[in-house]
C-alpha cells in the first residue's frame, strides 16, 4: 500500500508573471485575429512602474502593443493609484524584432503540409481520473481557488480584495487514490482596512466552501490564510514578473513531466506549446476510454523535420492494453506533424488570452480544443462519465488507513459531491451567484 501527501500550486491572474504571460498571449491573439500565418515569440517583463516586451515577430498584421499591455493590466484590476502599478502610469518599452530567416527557413514550407518544427524539443501531456477533468486532484483545486478569488473580487462582492494572489494545496493519496485534503494555503492581497479575521470568514465562506470537494475534506484538513499576517503589497512592486515562469502552474501542477517549454507569447508553429496541447488530448483520449486510469505522453521534434523523433506512452501500469500497443494506436490515430495539430486542433485563432492564467488544461469554463476526447476507432470506447475500473481501484484502498486520514473510500461517492456552482464565463462573473452566506451575514 502507498500513502503520501502530493501538493500543487496556483497563482491569480494578477500575479507578477500571469500579468506578464496574459499581456504576451493578448499580443498573440492580436496577431492571429489579422494574421493566421504570423511567427510570434514574445516575452513580457512586468516591475514596479515598467512594462517590457521583447522577441520576434513576423506579420502583416498591424498591432498596438502598448495599447494590448495597458488594457490587459486595466481587465486584471491594477486601477489603484494605492496599487502601486497601474494601466495608465506604468513606463512601455518595446523591443520586437522580425523572426531570423533561419528559423523561417526550417519552418516555412513550400506547402503547408510539410511545415517544419519550430524548434527541437520534447512536450509531455498528461491525464488521470483524479477529478472529472481528468486533471490531477491537487492542481484543479488548487486552479479554482485562485480563480473563485478573482471571480469574487470582479463581481465586486468585497472592496477590499486586490489582484494578487496564490494557492496551495496538499492532498492525501492512498494507493493512487486521492483520499483526503490534508492542507489549503491561501494568500491574498488585500486592502489595509480589512481584518484577517475577515478574510477569513470570506475564504471559507465564498472559496474553499465554494470549490473544494465535502468528501476530501475533514476536520483534520488544516486551512492557512495569509501565513505571513497581511498581504497589502503585492504585484509587480512586490515581485518581478516574466513571461513563462509558471510552467507547473500552467500544466499539471508537478504530477507529470514537463518538457522545459513555456506555452504563453508563441504561436501554434512554436511545438513545445502546440504539441504539449497534442499530447494532453492524446492522453485524456486514453483515460475517457477507459484504456487507462492514468497515462502520460512524450512527443519529441527536431527544428524544421515535421515527424516527431519519438512518441513514449506511458500508463504507470494502470493501461488495459500494453504501453506499446496503446503507442501504436496513437500513431495510427493522429497526425502529429506540426501542420496535423495545427488543423486538428484548429488553433490559429485568438483563443490564448484565456489559458494565460488558472492553466491550460481542464478547463471546465473554456472550450478548448485539445480538452476534447478523440474516440478510438480500433477498441471499445468507453463513456466519459462511467469512470472505468472505478469500483475496483477504490475497493484496493484500506478502510481503516481512509478512516484515520479522514477521506472516504469509493470515487463515485467522491465525485457525487464535486461542487456543482456555475462556473461563470471567463472574467465576466454574474453577481448574483454569490450573494448568499457572506452577503447574507454582512446585512443582518
Amino acid at each position: 500500500m502507498t500513502n503520501h501527501i502530493f501538493t500543487s500550486e496556483s497563482v491569480s491572474e494578477g500575479h507578477p508573471d500571469k500579468i506578464a504571460d496574459q499581456i504576451s498571449d493578448a499580443i498573440l491573439d492580436a496577431y492571429l485575429t489579422q494574421d493566421k500565418q504570423c511567427r510570434v515569440a514574445c516575452e513580457t517583463l512586468v516591475k514596479n512602474k515598467r512594462v517590457i516586451i521583447a522577441g520576434e515577430i513576423s506579420s502583416t498584421a498591424t498591432v498596438n502593443h502598448e495599447a494590448i499591455a495597458r488594457k490587459v493590466v486595466a481587465d486584471i484590476g491594477y486601477n489603484d493609484d494605492a496599487l502601486g502599478f497601474t494601466s495608465t502610469t506604468f513606463r512601455f518599452h518595446d523591443y520586437i524584432s522580425k523572426q531570423a530567416e533561419e528559423i523561417a527557413a526550417g519552418v516555412d514550407q513550400s506547402t503547408a503540409e510539410k511545415q517544419g518544427a519550430g524548434d527541437q524539443g520534447l512536450v509531455f501531456g498528461f491525464a488521470c481520473n483524479d477529478t472529472l477533468a481528468l486533471l490531477p486532484a491537487p492542481i484543479y483545486y488548487a486552479n479554482r481557488i485562485t480563480k473563485r478569488l478573482a471571480e469574487l473580487r470582479h463581481a465586486n462582492i468585497v472592496d477590499w480584495l486586490r489582484p494578487d494572489a496564490k494557492s496551495q494545496i496538499g492532498i492525501r493519496y492512498v494507493n493512487a487514490i486521492p483520499v483526503a485534503i490534508e492542507t489549503v494555503v491561501t494568500s491574498t492581497q488585500h486592502a489595509p482596512s480589512v481584518s484577517q479575521s475577515e478574510i477569513r470568514e470570506l475564504l471559507h465562506d465564498e472559496v474553499f466552501n465554494k470549490v473544494l470537494p465535502a468528501a476530501l475534506v475533514s476536520s483534520n484538513t488544516q486551512f492557512l490564510v495569509n501565513p505571513t499576517g497581511s498581504f497589502i503589497t503585492g504585484g509587480p512592486v512586490s515581485d518581478c514578473g516574466l513571461t513563462g515562469r509558471k510552467i507547473i502552474v500552467d500544466t499539471y501542477g508537478g504530477f507529470s513531466h514537463h518538457g522545459g517549454g513555456a506555452f504563453s507569447g508563441k504561436d501554434p508553429s512554436k511545438n513545445d506549446r502546440s504539441a504539449a496541447y497534442a499530447a494532453r488530448q492524446i492522453a485524456k483520449s486514453i483515460v475517457a476510454a477507459g484504456l487507462a486510469s492514468k497515462c502520460e505522453v512524450q512527443i519529441s521534434y527536431a527544428i524544421g523535420v515535421a515527424t516527431p523523433t519519438s512518441i513514449y506512452v506511458n500508463t504507470f501500469g494502470t493501461g488495459k492494453q500494453s504501453d506499446e500497443q496503446l503507442q501504436k494506436l496513437v500513431e495510427t490515430t493522429f497526425d502529429l506533424t506540426p501542420y496535423g495539430i495545427i488543423k486538428s486542433l484548429d488553433l490559429l485563432r485568438p483563443i490564448y488570452q484565456p489559458t494565460a492564467a488558472y492553466g491550460h488544461f481542464g478547463r471546465e469554463d473554456l472550450s478548448l480544443p485539445w480538452e476534447k476526447s478523440v474516440k478510438f476507432s480500433s477498441l471499445k470506447y468507453s463513456s466519459i462519465a462511467s469512470f472505468p475500473d472505478t469500483n475496483k481501484r477504490s475497493s484496493d484502498v484500506d478502510e481503516n488507513t481512509v478512516s484515520k486520514v479522514g477521506g472516504r473510500t469509493g470515487l463515485q461517492q467522491r465525485r457525487s459531491t464535486l461542487p456543482s456552482y456555475p462556473t461563470p464565463s471567463w472574467r465576466k462573473p454574474d453577481p448574483s451567484q454569490w450573494l448568499d452566506n457572506y452577503q447574507a451575514k454582512k446585512r443582518g
